[in-house]
């Protein structure tokens, strides 16, 4: 294949649409490894024990959907990034859902009360210790899931990029959560491999989640990309490393 007809069809993959968290574009082309802990089994049943709950940085809406038969009484989400927070709204209204738009830091104040839910649930999305602590009603958990600051290290050596939030890890987190009062109750780290098949399926992944090699297009980023597909047909594999861990924390 021509150099212009492959950086034709990478064209095209950046061009498809991604919308919420929805990479199932990519089934078949892409193998992720799960960590040994499932977030949505522990989010299910806590839930259960709680009247209030609030899922903070909800993407499209989707994977709260998944927990639905579990929601309390009291369900709310936020989101920040326009796009899905359409989705959301269209997704979650429906069923009673109050979603709210409120950019997630660690500086950011939440438009909530104190002492408002009893359970606050949080998967890949920033957060402010102070303001977890302070919605959380007494008693009440704090489930997260994040992604840790070095995850994709290889993948961004790649590009000749960095980690925009190096920060992002949990020895870094455990003593702000304890400084303002939270009990760590569980944690858990792993470190597990992505694969890719093809270099396309690379482009619409890095499109999709943008702060990993920043400023990514197949125009600007092309002679990283062709030395990736060279080391693709040199039977190389496009595997790298993905890294989580996870942390529930009591008031």
């Amino acid at each position: 294949m021509s150099l212009k007809a492959q950086i034709a069809i990478w064209k095209q993959e950046e061009e498809k649409p991604f919308s919420g968290w929805d990479f199932s574009y990519l089934d078949g082309r892409w193998k992720v490894e799960q960590p040994p802990w499932d977030y949505f089994s522990r989010a299910a049943e806590l839930m259960q024990q709680s009247s209030s709950a609030i899922d903070m940085g909800t993407g499209g809406g989707e994977e709260l959907l998944r927990l639905k038969k579990y929601w309390p009484q009291k369900i709310t989400a936020t989101e920040a990034y326009l796009p899905n927070l359409k989705l959301a709204i269209e997704r979650l209204r429906p069923f009673g859902v109050k979603v709210v738009d409120v950019p997630i830091n660690e500086d950011d104040l939440m438009p909530f009360t104190d002492n408002e839910f009893e359970l606050v649930l949080n998967r890949h999305s920033g957060f402010n210790p102070i303001e977890v602590a302070r919605i959380l009603a007494p008693g009440g958990i704090f489930l997260t899931q994040q992604v840790h600051g070095l995850s994709f290290y290889d993948l961004m050596s790649c590009f000749q990029a960095k980690s925009q939030y190096p920060e992002a890890t949990l020895e870094n987190y455990l003593p702000k959560l304890k400084t303002v009062g939270l009990k760590i109750v569980n944690t858990q780290e792993w470190s597990g491999k992505i694969s890719f098949t093809d270099v396309g399926a690379m482009v619409y992944y890095l499109k999709a989640i943008p702060w990993v090699v920043p400023g990514f297009s197949v125009e600007t980023h092309s002679k990283y990309l062709l030395s990736l597909q060279e080391c693709l047909e040199n039977g190389e594999a496009l595997t790298f490393t993905t890294r989580q861990y996870l942390i529930e924390a009591r008031k």
